[in-house]
């Protein structure tokens, strides 16, 4: 029987006359990455407050590990790791004096302390940088550092609230491997994120929330299957080819054709995908149109995305709830 690390049921909270969360149904597996997703106010930030013990909520249920959030928040707290979507170590400080601190903050020993920080150094490929002010560390060092410091503790779930916000593409795949490795070790890991390519690398399985309630759940090709089925997909090297090809295309997929003048594109969906395929390299070749590119295409999880929620996923970011 799989247990459970977290489950919210009904879950609700109010600001005022607004639910920034409307009986959200919420079941985490132990173990992996879950990832959390939803339009600009769709309250994955409010949740994941709620779940650490940050902000109370007004109706439904919340355990984390089996242990009830609203009625043992200590307990909770023992439990988990948070990183927000800014660092929060300090600056003016080393890398090794940030996790002996925060070590000392959650009430160890000072040797203990030191040791606990050494772990986490190497653990996240800090060492050579350990006596260097964090304001030298690069963006993806600090989120390795500021990730090290929620695992002080040993946690069994991590928060992970927009982790990789503002990162250039080397540190966030720098976080993205840190990641991987932690939900490898066990720990479980549940990841609110403005990028879907992020969950869709990351993410074992994935919830999109819209207004506070879940709208969809599944592994990311399980959603992806919701609204289309695979498509055949016809780049070309002339704009001017494209009406034929429109045509042999139609002919093998069965299926309603569109067109994209701009990218010479022509694309229909299939059910018998590589019997599509194969007609029309086929008919490609026979009728000696010249192509650049043809394959079999999946929706993309932003397709999904806009798909299930009606909002555009790219440059979202959710500022407060």
């Amino acid at each position: 029987m799989t247990k459970h690390a977290i489950r919210t049921e009904a879950l609700r909270k109010r600001y005022g006359d607004k639910n920034a969360l409307d009986g959200l149904n919420l079941t985490v597996p132990e173990g992996g990455v879950y990832g959390l997703l939803g339009p600009n106010g769709a309250g994955k930030t409010t949740a994941v407050r709620v779940l650490a013990t940050l902000l109370r909520f007004d109706e439904g249920i919340a355990t984390v590990n089996g242990v009830d959030v609203q009625r043992h928040p200590e307990q909770v707290r023992q439990q988990i790791g948070l990183t927000g979507q800014y660092a929060a170590v300090d600056e003016m400080l080393s890398g090794w004096q940030n996790l002996v601190l925060f070590g000392r903050l959650f009430r160890l020993s000072r040797p203990a302390a030191r040791r606990r920080a050494e772990e986490l150094l190497a653990d996240f490929s800090l060492t050579d940088a350990a006596k260097k002010s964090v304001a030298d560390y690069s963006g993806g060092m600090r989120r390795r550092l500021d990730l090290a410091v929620s695992l002080i503790l040993r946690p069994r779930v991590l928060f992970l609230d927009e982790p990789t916000t503002g990162l250039d593409p080397r540190s966030r795949s720098e976080v993205w491997t840190t990641v991987r490795a932690l939900a490898d070790s066990g720990t479980t890991v549940l990841l609110t994120t403005q990028y879907l390519e992020e969950a869709d690398q990351l993410a074992s399985r994935i919830a999109v929330i819209d207004s506070g309630r879940k709208v969809a759940e599944g592994t990311p090709n399980e959603l992806k299957s919701v609204i289309s089925v695979d498509r055949v997909e016809v780049v070309l090297h002339e704009a001017a080819d494209i009406p034929q090809t429109a045509e042999i295309v139609e002919r093998a997929c069965g299926g309603e054709v569109t067109t994209d003048l701009d990218t010479r594109t022509v694309r229909a969906p299939v059910t018998d995908r590589m019997g599509a395929l194969t007609s029309v390299v086929r008919a490609l070749h026979e009728t000696g149109i010249e192509v650049e590119d043809i394959g079999l295409r999946r929706p993309t999880l932003d397709e999904v995305f806009l798909h299930l929620t009606g909002a555009d996923s790219r440059g979202a970011h959710e500022e407060a709830k």
